[in-house]
């Protein structure tokens, strides 16, 4: 069985729960060492990080936890290092977009179009973009999403490609050009499986795609 290092101090059971639906089995990590046992890597979601990683002061972002950070930042390396697949989930899109040298922004103008409201997630369409994309293949070429994240994307990092944009022009997915490295601004964990919602598409197709990098 394929082991996935979750990026976490314990065992986060939406993720967890995805991951076992593809025969996958869970291991919640910080240490290095633990997780590079491991066939791949996911970053969860949570909250914002240190504005300091994109050489900016705070302005914006929610208090960051700079343990969490740091932790996290030191998994990523280590599997971009190994050339290990690595899947990152809303904070996860944006971890490793700053680790590939990109910025944030720190709040979204249009942060009512993607923030949870009343502890639901919101719900919002988004488009693909040119090129040889997964998410056409999967779902066509728009279709709605979920939505939790006052941030976003501002500079693109190196090497990363965008997948997919929501009308506002914030970026919801990347692929990295060459490594096995894929990242999305929604959570797909929150509308597959036991959790799926008919006013979403079923995120089930990405977790497939994230096996078989394995």
């Amino acid at each position: 069985m394929k082991k996935v290092a979750l990026a976490a101090e314990k065992y986060l059971e939406n993720y967890g729960d995805a991951l076992r639906e593809n025969g996958i089995e869970t291991v919640a990590t910080l240490d290095v060492k633990q997780a590079l046992e491991c066939d791949g890597l996911l970053l969860p979601g949570g909250g914002d990080i240190d504005p300091a990683y994109f050489n900016e002061d705070m302005n914006g972002a929610h208090e960051p936890d700079k343990e969490l950070d740091k932790a996290q930042f030191a998994l990523l390396d280590a599997f971009v290092k190994a050339k290990k697949p690595v899947f990152g989930i809303c904070r996860g899109m944006q971890l490793i977009n700053v680790y590939f040298e990109g910025s944030l922004y720190q709040d979204l103008e249009t942060g009512d179009e993607h923030m949870d409201k009343d502890n639901e997630d919101n719900v919002h369409t988004v488009t693909v973009c040119p090129g040889e994309n997964i998410f056409e293949k999967l779902y066509g070429k728009s279709f709605s999403i979920n939505s939790s994240h006052h941030q976003g994307i501002k500079k693109m990092g190196e090497g990363l490609r965008e997948l997919l944009r929501a009308q506002d022009g914030v970026c919801e997915a990347v692929v990295h050009e060459s490594l096995p490295i894929i990242a999305t601004q929604f959570h797909p964990e929150r509308i597959s499986y036991r959790l799926k919602r008919e006013d979403t598409v079923n995120g089930e197709g990405i977790f497939t795609y994230f096996r078989n990098l394995l």
